[in-house]
């Protein structure tokens, strides 16, 4: 039996190389695999919790699409679309809103990290949307989710979700109960300005991270100026002990080349650190440098993007319109 495979990006427009490697190069990875029926979702939804631009994020919608694409997700292979277009989403995050109980929400440690200090002028839908994330795996009948470290504990709230109402319910395994796929490789890349931070577009420093669309002297430059250390190159993995910002690098490089961390400590020993960012500077364009014109040439096809998302969205809509009359259906709708 296939695993069917559900995850998301938000669409908050300028995707960087933490978003490919820690998300998009797995979602083409899971796709090329012939025992995997997967499902990527563009979650404008999600999106809508913080203040937002309608235009920009309508822009922001056909980016992270076309960055699905010119990745190596085949809309042929994959259901590609965005959420807001399945109504089965909003009206399914509600049903199990009053599914969920709020001390379950109230542990979810990212609302704290999002909403900062001033928590009561966070939105609504900030609280709850771990509940519409819930929603959108369980209308697929998801038995895998990729996900990483951080994103480990909204997936436990889906499966508390789905494990609750089959028992209110009495409705044994109808509502299927998601397997976390766990990247622990590679999965979190780092800020190039600071190793103990997550590579963020929120980040005010653009040297902090390469998005994707940037350019050849772009990238050699942010590399040039990433943070390092003083200490020599490592020739073992004690070596690496508490070097944050050099571990991240060596992260980039790994994943990148497909290879353990192991032997990127034996390819760089004994060389310096100016070869070492010279060699991570070429390979990180040899990958994003073609991912990066592909990007380019889609956004300037709006119709043929909007096309994608139509059809996936129809394609989506007729497996969640059906599982949402199945749990309506029970519920006595």
């Amino acid at each position: 039996m296939k695993k069917k495979i559900f995850s998301g990006v938000q669409p908050t427009g300028n995707l960087h190389l933490g978003n490919y490697i820690g998300a998009i190069h797995n979602f083409v990875k899971l796709q090329n695999d012939v025992t995997n029926d997967c499902v990527y979702c563009v979650v404008d939804l999600h999106a809508v919790t913080n203040k937002i631009e309608p235009k920009v994020l309508k822009n922001n919608i056909r980016e992270t699409a076309a960055v699905f694409i010119a990745s190596g997700i085949d809309p042929k292979n994959s259901i590609i679309f965005n959420q807001s277009s399945v109504p089965a989403h909003a009206e399914c995050s509600w049903i199990f809103s009053c599914t969920a109980r709020i001390g379950w929400l109230n542990r979810m440690t990212q609302f704290k990290e999002k909403a900062g200090k001033d928590r009561e002028k966070a939105s609504i839908g900030l609280y709850i949307y771990p509940i519409l994330m819930a929603a959108d795996i369980i209308l697929y009948d998801t038995t895998h989710v990729p996900v990483g470290e951080d994103q480990k504990q909204h997936l436990e709230l889906a499966r508390d979700i789905a494990q609750k109402f089959n028992l209110e319910f009495k409705t044994p395994n109808f509502l299927k109960v998601p397997e976390p796929l766990i990247q622990k490789k590679f999965s979190r890349i780092m800020s190039l300005k600071d190793g103990t931070k997550k590579m963020s577009k929120s980040d005010l420093s653009d040297l902090s991270r390469i998005n994707l669309n940037d350019n050849n002297d772009n990238i050699f430059n942010k590399i040039k100026k990433a943070k390092t250390d003083n200490d020599s190159m490592p020739d073992n993995k004690e070596h690496m002990e508490n070097r944050y910002e050099l571990k991240n690098l060596y992260n980039i490089y790994s994943s990148l080349n497909d290879q353990t961390e192991a032997k990127t400590i034996t390819e760089f020993s004994n060389k310096n650190f100016s070869y070492f960012k010279i060699k991570l500077a070429e390979l990180i364009i040899s990958k994003i440098e073609p991912i990066s014109k592909e990007i380019n040439k889609l956004k300037k096809d709006t119709d043929y993007i909007d096309k994608i998302l139509k059809e996936g969205s129809e394609k989506a809509d007729l497996i969640a319109s059906k599982k949402v009359k199945e749990i309506k259906e029970i519920l006595g709708f």
